[in-house]
């Protein structure tokens, strides 16, 4: 009996991870528009494991992935995928010290700490205006890398295909299956396409079934800043529980963030001079790292879903075309269970969990199809 042939559009976290599960059982060939993999969102991350991080679907992910991350980081020639970091999470405002302590009462890991324990262990802090700071002992770094090369290697080892250079740009579902073209001319045969485009997770699905889902890119800043003060590399990852900054040691240096979402349509963003400069003043009013010099500074693509929960299963008018898209800035973290998950429902047609299945189903009532 012939093996299904599966045509998989995205060479980024999502489109491995799920590649290489689907490879066990099909014939896998993955198309990456870009000359290289992990180019865009996956290349760009903060690198977080942070399982409080997200809505409540999110967070289950997250919790489901680690037993994954902790048994691929045993494999022969595999780094620790997640290591050691710590969260500590702060509080400046009424308002955030409210939600700051609803959360630490639905969250074991996160415990509240006094003025003197938040400076042992992030001794840069001003505390003198801070309402509350909670620690997260469970927040880890990780290897984004590895996880990915894991992927693809994996992917390959499965007689998967992996093409970059690969920007398809019109696709025809024919008796035979799919016929897709990318820029270069080729063209691909397949029985099923999974829309793994992030970003461009829309356009796909335009091309494929005439309409997308109403996802929204947002550019996400990063900056690598040096500091003053010496920056000690054990410090936890440290951010605004209302989602305005965030930094953690890189290097000699400290890695900020301005927790910006713009709203911007699918491209190799850059960092915007005006997100740069803002989180360097946020960071050095409630520090004593007199952020100064930029090192380097980048933007990534965090696309969402209106309900910024993924997307995952057959797109409502055309049911060979698998959607694998708005991961948001959780992707990441959470891709070994959600890559498992998906693959699940594309063999099985439903998942065992009903309340996850309607969670990701792209036809929940979000409206988001109504455009």
């Amino acid at each position: 009996m012939a093996r299904e042939r599966i045509l998989v559009i995205g060479g980024g976290i999502a489109g491995m991870s799920l590649g290489s599960e689907l490879a066990l059982e099909s014939d896998v060939v993955l198309l990456e528009a870009e000359r290289e993999l992990a180019w865009h969102s996956t290349g760009r991350s903060a690198a977080l494991f942070l399982t409080g991080y997200g809505p409540p679907a999110v967070q289950d992910l997250t919790r489901r992935s680690e037993p994954d991350f902790l048994r691929i980081s045993a494999q022969p020639d595999m780094p620790a995928l997640l290591t050691p970091r710590g969260g500590l999470f702060t509080a400046w405002d009424e308002q955030t010290a409210s939600a700051l302590a609803e959360m630490v009462a639905v969250h074991p890991s996160l415990n509240v700490l006094s003025d003197a324990q938040i400076q042992q262990v992030c001794p840069v802090l001003r505390v003198g205006d801070l309402l509350l700071g909670a620690y997260d002992s469970s927040a880890r770094d990780i290897d984004v890398i590895a996880l990915h090369t894991y992927y693809a290697r994996r992917l390959r080892s499965r007689g998967g295909r992996i093409v970059t250079s690969a920007r398809m740009i019109a696709a025809d579902r024919r008796a035979g299956g799919w016929e897709v073209r990318t820029e270069d001319e080729r063209r691909w045969r397949a029985d099923v396409v999974v829309n793994a485009a992030g970003a461009w997770g829309d356009e796909v699905s335009e091309l494929c079934a005439g309409r997308g889902h109403g996802l929204s890119p947002r550019r996400r800043t990063m900056v690598v800043a040096r500091s003053a003060a010496p920056v000690a590399a054990h410090w936890p990852v440290v951010a605004d529980a209302a989602e305005a900054w965030y930094f953690k040691p890189e290097g000699v240096g400290v890695l900020v963030s301005p927790g910006d979402e713009t709203e911007v349509p699918p491209g190799d963003v850059k960092a915007d001079p005006l997100d740069v400069a803002r989180v360097l003043d946020r960071v050095n009013a409630v520090t004593t790292l007199e952020l100064r010099s930029v090192q380097t500074s980048w933007a990534g693509l965090r696309t969402f879903a209106p309900d910024r929960v993924p997307i995952v299963g057959p797109h409502s008018d055309e049911p060979t075309l698998f959607c694998f898209i708005g991961q948001g800035g959780y992707g990441i973290q959470m891709a070994p269970a959600l890559a498992r998950t998906a693959a699940e429902l594309f063999w099985a047609g439903a998942l065992a969990d009903g309340e996850l299945q309607a969670f990701l189903d792209p036809r929940r009532p979000y409206g988001a199809l109504e455009r």
